[in-house]
C-alpha cells in the first residue's frame, strides 16, 4: 500500500466521523477524488458486524436451562430454520416467562452455527437487552413515520440487502408496540428483496410481546386509533403460528404478586365506586406534599445516590417511571441537582429548516422539548446515568436506547461507559451532532437542533421502559395513566413486590386518596390476543 492509498484511507475514516456529526469531506474539496460515501462505508462495516457477532459461552448454555414450553418453542423454532421450511412466529407471554431468554438461546444456537440471525426490537431499550440488537426501524431502513405510499429504500445490491437475504432467523421482541403498517412494509419488503409471494418470503421469523402492556403510540388518537393500529388487526396476525409462554419465573419468589400483575393486565382487577383499583399499603409511598413525597419516593429508589454512582449497574438497574416526558424531564432535574459532583450544561443551537424563520423564532424554539431531542440546555454531571437517542455506531453498541455512565465531560465531546448489554463497560466518546425534529411531533414549526444526542436517564416513560426488568421501579403517578396498558407495564419491570413503589397523586388538593388509580385495559385488546 503505497503512500497515496493510505492517505485515502484516513480521509476515509475521518469521513465517517464528519458524518456522525453532520458533515461530508467532500464539502472541503481537499482532494479532486470524490470520496466514497460514509453511509455505505457504515453499512459495510454494520453487516460484517453482525456476520461475525461473537456468541458467549454463557448463552450457549441457555439451551440446557429452558423449561419445558420455551424447550418446545425452541425446538419447533430450530426444526423450521435447519430444516429449510418457512415460519411465522408470536411468542406470547406475560413478563417474567423467560421471552428473553428464549430469543437468546435461539440467537445463539443460530449463530454458533455460522449462520447469521437478526436482532431486533421496537424500542431502543428492548433491543439493548439483545445481543447484537437494534431497533427494527434502524434495522431495516424503515422512516418513523410509515404511510401508504411508502416503498422500500433498500438497494437489491447492496449489502444490507445480502444481509437479510442471508439471514436464517430475524427476532422482533416488543412487537405489540409496532403499527401494523410497520409489520405489513416488513413483508413487503422481504418479499421485494426475493421477488416471492410468500408472507415474509418464507424466512423464520419470531415476533414476540405481550398484548396487556403498551400499545402503538398515535398522536392525538382515540381510543378506536389505538386498536386499530395493532398487530392483532392486521390480515397477518391470522397467519402466525402463536407459541405461549406461562410458566412465571418470578411467580416462585412472589406468586401473590404475579397473580395482581395478571389481573392489573387483563384488566380483571376488582374496581371501587370512581372506577379505581386499590393498590396495596405495601406497594405505596403516602403522599404527604409534592416535594417531601417526591424526596420519599427518590431515596426509596436511589437509597445511596451520594455513593453508588461508584458502580454502574446499581444505578442503572433503577429507575423512576412516569406517564409524560414533562414529568421525566422535571424528575431528572431535580435528581441531577442532588447528585455529586460539578455541574456542566451544554447549551444547543437551535436552527428553523427555513432560514429565514431564525430570527423570529429562535428563542421560542429553545423552549420546545420533543421527545426524541435533547433539551436545549443540557445539565450533566461525572457518574450520571444517561441515555443514547440515536444509532450513532451500532457495531459498538452505540443504538438508540442504549445506557450509559458520564465519564468526562470535554466541552466538544463526551466521554462514557456503556452501562448495560453485550457492550457493557465499553468507552465510547459521543459527538456533538445536528438533530432533526420528527415530523410525527406535531411541531409549530420544524427546526434542528445541535446538541449530544442524549438525555438523562434518572426517570423515564412507562412507554420507554418496556422490554426491561429492573432491580428497583419507583413509579410517581403525578396524573393517571392514560393509555392501554400503562399500569401493567409500570409494576411488572419490577422482580417482585419488594422492588417496586408507587408515588400518587391525589386528583385534587383537598383529596387524600394516594392509595387507588385507574387501571386503562382496552377489552377489544385482550379478547382478541387471548381468546
Amino acid at each position: 500500500m503505497n503512500a497515496k492509498d493510505i492517505g485515502f484511507m484516513a480521509l476515509n475514516h475521518i469521513n465517517d466521523i464528519l458524518h456522525l456529526m453532520g458533515r461530508d469531506i467532500n464539502e472541503y474539496n481537499l482532494i479532486p477524488e470524490k470520496i466514497k460515501p460514509s453511509a455505505t462505508i457504515r453499512e459495510t462495516n454494520d453487516c460484517q458486524f453482525e456476520r461475525n457477532i461473537i456468541v458467549k459461552e454463557e448463552d450457549l448454555l441457555l439451551e440446557r436451562k429452558l423449561n419445558t414450553e420455551q424447550r418446545r418453542a425452541y425446538d419447533t423454532v430450530l426444526d423450521r430454520i435447519f430444516s429449510n421450511k418457512s415460519g411465522a412466529f408470536f411468542v406470547d407471554g406475560p413478563g417474567g416467562t423467560g421471552k428473553t431468554f428464549l430469543y437468546r438461546a435461539l440467537l445463539a444456537a443460530v449463530r454458533s452455527k455460522g449462520f447469521v440471525a437478526l436482532a431486533t426490537a421496537s424500542s431502543g431499550v428492548a433491543a439493548s437487552i439483545l445481543p447484537g440488537g437494534r431497533t427494527a426501524h434502524s434495522r431495516f431502513k424503515f422512516p418513523i413515520d410509515i404511510d401508504e405510499q411508502y416503498s422500500c429504500n433498500i438497494s437489491k445490491q447492496s449489502a444490507l440487502a445480502t444481509l437479510i437475504r442471508d439471514a436464517k432467523l430475524i427476532v422482533w421482541d416488543e412487537v405489540s408496540m409496532a403499527k401494523k403498517k410497520v409489520i405489513e412494509t416488513f413483508d413487503i419488503l422481504l418479499k421485494d428483496l426475493m421477488d416471492t409471494n410468500t408472507l415474509f418470503e418464507g424466512k423464520v421469523v419470531v415476533f414476540g410481546g405481550d398484548f396487556r402492556q403498551t400499545l402503538p403510540v398515535v398522536r392525538s388518537g382515540k381510543k378506536e386509533d389505538f386498536i386499530q393500529e395493532s398487530l392483532l388487526y392486521s390480515k397477518i396476525w391470522n397467519q402466525l403460528e402463536k407459541l405461549r409462554l406461562s410458566e412465571n419465573m418470578r411467580a416462585k419468589t412472589d406468586p401473590i404478586f404475579c397473580e395482581y400483575l395478571m389481573r392489573i393486565g387483563n384488566g380483571q382487577e376488582k374496581t371501587n365506586s370512581h372506577d379505581k383499583i386499590e393498590i396495596p399499603d405495601c406497594l405505596v409511598i403516602p403522599f404527604i406534599s409534592e416535594n417531601q413525597s417526591l424526596d420519599l419516593l427518590f431515596r426509596v429508589t436511589y437509597p445511596d445516590l451520594h455513593t453508588c454512582f461508584s458502580d454502574a449497574s446499581s444505578i442503572t438497574s433503577r429507575v423512576i417511571l412516569t406517564t409524560k416526558n414533562d414529568f421525566v424531564d422535571q424528575i431528572n432535574d431535580l435528581l441531577i441537582a442532588q447528585f455529586p459532583g460539578d455541574p456542566k450544561t451544554y447549551v444547543a443551537f437551535d436552527e428553523t429548516i427555513e432560514t429565514n424563520d431564525q430570527s423570529q423564532y429562535e428563542d421560542f424554539l429553545h423552549t420546545l422539548h420533543p421527545a426524541g431531542l435533547p433539551p436545549h440546555k443540557l445539565t450533566l454531571k461525572k457518574n450520571c446515568p444517561i441515555m443514547l437517542l440515536r444509532n450513532l455506531n451500532p457495531c459498538e453498541g452505540l443504538c438508540n436506547g442504549t445506557r450509559l455512565i458520564c465519564c468526562d465531560l470535554r466541552k466538544h465531546v463526551i466521554s462514557a461507559k456503556i452501562a448495560t448489554g453485550d457492550f457493557k463497560n465499553t468507552h465510547v466518546f459521543i459527538p456533538r451532532i445536528p438533530l432533526l425534529s420528527s415530523t410525527d411531533e406535531k411541531l409549530p414549526i420544524p427546526f434542528k437542533r445541535t446538541q449530544f444526542p442524549v438525555r438523562l436517564c434518572f426517570a423515564m416513560t412507562i412507554n420507554k421502559a418496556q422490554g426491561q426488568t429492573l432491580n428497583f421501579v419507583g413509579v410517581y403517578l403525578r396524573e393517571p395513566v392514560f393509555s392501554h396498558g400503562q399500569l401493567y407495564v409500570a409494576l411488572s419491570r419490577a422482580k417482585s413486590s419488594n422492588c417496586v413503589k408507587l408515588l400518587i397523586r391525589p386528583a385534587t388538593t383537598d383529596s387524600n386518596d394516594d392509595h387507588s388509580t385507574y387501571n386503562i385495559v382496552y377489552n377489544e385488546i385482550i379478547q382478541k390476543a387471548f381468546p
